[in-house]
C-alpha cells in the first residue's frame, strides 16, 4: 500500500502539517480531494492547517486507500486568532480615493500604487477608523509593533508599508503626524538565488512547446524581469541590429539589450509557428499579452520535467543571467546597465555568489 508522511510545518505563524510521498500522480489527485489541502510553491510540498481534530480526518480519509505515517507529528499550540480589524469608512475611503489619483497623475506604476494604497488602508483600519487630523507618530510605532512585527511581517513589507504611509501624509495639511521623522527599517542582506549553467540548460531544454521554451530563453538570455518579457511587444525586437527594446520598465526607463544569434533564430522559428500580431508572446485565446500565472505555470512544469527539486521562480534566471555574465569577466559596470539597475550597488551583490574568485581561494583544510 502507498504511504504519505505526515509533518509538522508552519506558513508564517500558523502550524500546519505536510503532507510528504515520492511523486505519484494517482496518489496526488486523491491527496488534491482532502479538503482544505493546498500545494505550497516555494515549499514544494501538499499540506493541510493544523487543528486538534485534524489527524482523526485524515485517517478517516485515507483509510483503506493509503498507509499514513503520522510518527513525526507532534501536538502544537495553536496561536490565538488575530483580532479582525473593522472596514474603512466612507469618510476614509474618499481620502484613499485621492491619494490613489494623486499617485496615477505622478505616474507611480500600478503595482505601486497599489501596495502604497493597501498599505495606507491596513493603517487605518488598524487605527480602528480614527481621524486623520488626530493621527500621530506613536501610532505607527504601535501598528509596527503590534501588527507587522507581531505577525512575523519581513522587513521588506515593513519598508512597503512605511514608504506608503509616509507619502500619503506628506500630501496631508493640519495634521500632526510629521511624516519626516519617521524611519525606515535596515533591509535584511539576502545573497540572490543562482543556478548552474547546466541547470538552467535543463531547465530551458525541458519544454518541446516552443512558445514556452521561447520564453524561458528569452528571460534567460536577456535577464529580463517576468513583467518585461509579458509587456514585449513585436517592434521592440531589432533583429538587423541584435537587440532587444524594453520600454518604460522599472523606474520608468528605457533600455537596450544584446540579442545572442541562438536567440535570434528561436525567436524566428516560433514567430512563424504562432503569427503574434502585437505582444511578442499572447494568450492562447486572445491577442492581448500572455499571462503571469500561466508564464509561472510554465517554469513549474520545466522544473518537474527537468527533476530540479529547488524552488526556482523565474527572476532566479534574471540573477543567474547577472552572475554567470560577471564569472565570464563582464565589467560590473555593463551588467547594471543590462540589468536597468539604478545604482551599482544593487548589482555588486552578485559579487558575493560568483564563484570566480571563490574558486582560486585556498582551503587550509587541504593541508592537513
Amino acid at each position: 500500500m502507498k504511504k504519505l508522511d505526515l509533518k509538522n510545518d508552519c506558513i508564517g505563524k500558523n502550524p500546519i502539517i505536510r503532507i510528504e510521498f515520492p511523486y505519484d500522480f494517482e496518489l496526488k489527485e486523491l491527496v488534491k480531494q482532502f479538503p482544505g489541502c493546498n500545494w505550497d510553491i516555494k515549499k514544494k510540498v501538499w499540506w493541510v492547517s493544523y487543528a486538534d481534530n485534524r489527524l482523526t480526518e485524515l485517517i478517516t480519509f485515507f483509510k483503506g486507500k493509503v498507509w499514513l505515517d503520522y510518527s513525526q507529528l507532534k501536538k502544537v499550540e495553536i496561536p490565538k486568532a488575530q483580532p479582525v480589524l473593522p472596514p474603512l469608512i466612507a469618510s476614509l475611503e474618499i481620502e484613499i480615493n485621492k491619494f490613489e489619483d494623486w499617485m496615477r497623475n505622478k505616474r507611480y506604476s500600478e503595482s505601486t500604487i497599489k501596495t502604497y494604497k493597501d498599505a495606507v488602508i491596513i493603517f487605518l483600519r488598524f487605527l480602528e477608523n480614527k481621524a486623520i487630523v488626530e493621527i500621530e507618530n506613536e501610532d505607527l510605532e504601535k501598528f509596527n509593533k503590534e501588527y507587522i512585527l507581531a505577525r512575523g511581517y519581513s522587513s521588506s513589507y515593513q519598508n512597503q508599508v512605511v514608504n506608503g504611509i509616509k507619502l500619503f501624509f506628506q500630501n496631508r495639511r493640519g495634521i500632526k503626524f510629521n511624516p519626516e521623522i519617521v524611519y525606515r527599517p535596515k533591509r535584511e542582506k539576502l545573497l540572490p538565488n543562482v543556478l548552474s549553467k547546466e541547470e538552467v540548460k535543463s531547465i530551458l531544454d525541458s519544454h518541446q512547446n516552443l512558445k514556452h521554451r521561447a520564453m524561458l530563453c528569452l528571460i534567460y538570455s536577456c535577464g529580463l524581469r517576468r513583467g518585461e518579457l509579458l509587456n514585449l511587444k513585436i517592434m521592440d525586437i531589432d533583429s538587423k541590429r541584435n537587440i532587444l527594446i524594453i520600454r518604460q520598465t522599472k523606474g520608468k526607463k528605457d533600455r537596450v539589450v544584446p540579442l545572442s544569434p541562438k536567440i535570434i533564430e528561436l525567436l524566428r522559428e516560433y514567430f512563424k509557428a504562432y503569427k503574434p500580431t502585437i505582444y511578442l508572446f499572447e494568450g492562447h485565446k486572445s491577442q492581448g499579452k500572455y499571462s503571469e500565472k500561466s508564464l509561472e505555470s510554465v517554469l513549474k512544469q520545466a522544473l518537474v520535467k527537468s527533476g530540479i527539486k529547488k524552488p526556482v521562480t523565474l527572476h532566479w534566471l534574471r540573477h543567474s543571467y547577472a552572475t554567470h555574465l560577471l564569472e565570464r569577466g563582464t565589467d560590473l559596470r555593463h551588467i547594471q546597465e543590462l540589468l536597468g539597475h539604478n545604482s551599482s550597488k544593487t548589482t555588486e551583490i552578485y559579487t558575493h555568489v560568483s564563484i570566480r574568485s571563490l574558486q582560486k581561494v585556498w582551503s587550509p583544510f587541504d593541508d592537513l
